[in-house]
């Protein structure tokens, strides 16, 4: 008899789970468990089964079941292996007189076993097992009651078929997850994950008051490496460079692979600088062993920069910004490593030189803009140019684009350095419009988080375009994904504000910050800028080019321009250019130019012709 009270009950539970995140077992040892209050047997079990794959129980509602599962699983014989195979419930109401099973039905019988009644369970596509039913009394269960075990059989499969889905989901989320963040050819991670793990030393350092350091390292002469011996040892050489690097860490050290042959450590908890300066050198000395590569023995030498910050507050792109910095001093100088100490220099820059030095540069012309050509995949057409910000200190020489935003957004003068970059930017591209009708392309200029924010950004952006004339829609004004963390609200507001001027946005080194796919129907952009540590992937096999096309294909489904970053090489473009990209920038087209750069390159080229085709390029580098 059905207890059909008990019935509706179980129904019930059942259904809710489905929408739920209970493991798989607890739902199941919750099935076996209360079918026996429902109908008349005495105990029951789950057996799963997967084609080529030995059964396994998975649930028993007492000893006696896992007894009865267990033998049935090791004989790999029973009416659970039966129902499993032909799709349909298996009755024997008495297993001393059914035959069926020679192995199972005799030890069963003597283990107390009289009747079982098994159940497939069934979906769309298959079976995944099976559900007994045991009596300890011979006899037959009524035809109600085995359709009421097959209907909770199929409610336990579709639980099992949706578990599965929410299982695959999340492994195909962790291995993008994992894919996004680490570097294709040497596992390493990536910027990406570089810059949350110095956001989180950078909490843990204002905690415990312990200092952090990053190293910045570049492989010397590696282009020489790929130009003599090829790609595939240059390869080669990166992984071992790698793996010999990350011989040399602590448990709390990170290393990862930004571009090309850079490598970059992040070092928490140091005592002094000293600490410091000893890890370069164990750095240095790494290198004394050659690499064993394709047979060939190679011998190589990196240059080391180093920013050294202490405990309190900084700004993550400095301390990479300065470290790079530093490394190419100490290129220059052919020193083993440079170190740079931001203690003063960034965290109290308010008072300090950098934040006057600025000020001054802001009143007397000091600051340059370059502007590096954007270039359409299909055909090499320059369709455009970013602008980007210059500074030569008079003591330190180059100042890093980062390091000039952190200086300003800490000493007041980011509003006012922003508003230089627009009009000045705007007022070439007018210029060149004028100079060349014929060639109209875009300006893309370069807007931080904070000036974002600022509550006139809005009205100063309306008077740069009344000032210099600048059609809106030739204005692209770039922002990253860190909008959408500090206030995304008001963000989202600003951003709607500027496209109701005609001004166009572009979401720039995306993969870098936020990350998610999800968000981007909500933003209004127009432009989505592919990151170049992503673009560096492309050529070292599927899998940094399968981000790169899932990226493009949902930013083309948005209707969304999609422009690849820091292109370096023939191979890249041609990826790139495979996948759909629609336009690329970086030093593989050209390096950054100034204004009367970009003058030379419209007169040298016809009307509708401005190419740069493949081959072109000038050298290795970085776009920014």
């Amino acid at each position: 008899m059905v207890d059909e009270g008990k019935l509706s009950a179980v129904l019930s539970e059942l259904a809710f789970t489905l929408a739920t995140d209970f493991p798989l077992t607890a739902i199941l040892d919750h099935l076996v468990e209360r079918i026996v209050d429902v109908l008349p047997v005495t105990s029951a079990g789950v057996t799963l089964i997967d084609p080529g794959v030995s059964p396994r129980y998975v649930a028993a509602s007492d000893e006696s079941a896992l007894l009865f599962e267990r033998l049935q699983t090791d004989l790999a014989q029973g009416p659970c292996v039966l129902a499993f195979e032909s799709g349909s419930a298996v009755a024997v109401p008495d297993l001393s007189v059914d035959h069926r099973f020679p192995e199972f039905g005799p030890a069963a019988v003597e283990a107390g076993l009289a009747a079982v009644f098994t159940f497939p369970l069934r979906h769309a596509d298959g079976r995944f097992g099976a559900l007994d039913l045991y009596r300890g009394t011979p006899g037959d269960l009524s035809g109600h009651a085995m359709e009421v075990a097959q209907t909770l059989a199929n409610v336990a499969a579709a639980y099992l078929l949706n578990a599965r889905a929410r299982e695959e989901t999340t492994r195909s989320h962790a291995r993008f997850q994992h894919l996004a963040m680490h570097d294709a050819l040497t596992g390493l991670p990536n910027r990406l994950l570089l810059q949350e793990r110095i956001e989180q030393a950078s909490r843990r350092a204002q905690r415990s008051g312990a200092q952090a350091a990053i190293l910045f390292i570049d492989l010397d002469r590696f282009k020489q490496v790929n130009d003599t011996h090829g790609h595939q040892v240059g390869d080669e050489l990166l992984r071992g460079v790698g793996r010999r690097l990350s011989g040399l860490l602590r448990p709390s050290d990170t290393l990862a692979r930004l571009y090309g042959d850079e490598f970059v450590l992040l070092c928490e908890d140091l005592d002094d600088l000293r600490d410091v300066e000893v890890l370069a050198d164990r750095i240095r000395s790494a290198f004394s062993t050659p690499f064993a590569t394709s047979g060939t023995a190679l011998t190589l030498t990196a240059s080391i920069g180093v920013a050294f910050a202490g405990p309190g507050e900084y700004v993550t792109e400095v301390l990479i910004a300065e470290a790079d910095s530093a490394m190419y001093d100490a290129k220059r100088r052919g020193l083993v490593h440079e170190v740079v100490d931001l203690r003063d220099a960034v965290q109290h820059n308010e008072s300090g030189r950098l934040s006057r030095d600025l000020r001054t540069a802001l009143t007397e012309n000091g600051l340059d803009l370059v502007y590096q050509p954007l270039v359409r995949c299909r055909d090499g057409l320059v369709c455009g140019v970013e602008a980007l910000l210059r500074w030569n200190h008079p003591d330190r020489g180059p100042i890093s684009p980062p390091s000039i935003v952190a200086v300003a957004e800490q000493s007041g003068l980011m509003n006012r350095l922003g508003t230089w970059v627009l009009t000045q930017a705007c007022t070439d591209a007018v210029r060149w419009r004028i100079d060349h009708p014929d060639s109209p392309f875009d300006l893309a200029v370069n807007v931080s988080a904070r000036q974002l924010m600022q509550p006139d950004f809005v009205a100063e952006v309306t008077s740069v375009l009344a000032a210099t004339g600048i059609a809106p829609r030739s204005l692209v004004l770039e922002v990253t994904e860190t909008i959408l963390i500090e206030d995304s609200e008001r963000a989202l507001l600003v951003l709607h504000h500027l496209k109701a001027l005609g001004v166009r946005i572009a979401l720039d080194d995306f993969g870098t910050g936020y990350s998610s796919l999800s968000y981007l129907h909500r933003l209004p952009i127009d432009v989505l800028k592919i990151d170049q540590s992503f673009v560096a992937d492309v050529e070292h096999g599927s899998r940094g080019a399968a981000i790169v096309a899932a990226v493009t294909n949902l930013a083309h489904a948005l209707d969304l321009v999609v422009v690849a970053e820091g292109v370096e090489t023939r191979r890249q473009r041609e990826v790139l250019t495979s996948i759909g990209a629609d336009q690329a920038q970086g030093y593989y087209f050209a390096h950054p130019l100034p204004a009367a750069g970009i003058d030379g390159l419209l007169q040298a080229a016809a009307p509708g012709a401005l190419h740069r085709p493949a081959g072109s390029a000038p050298g290795r580098g970085h776009s920014a």
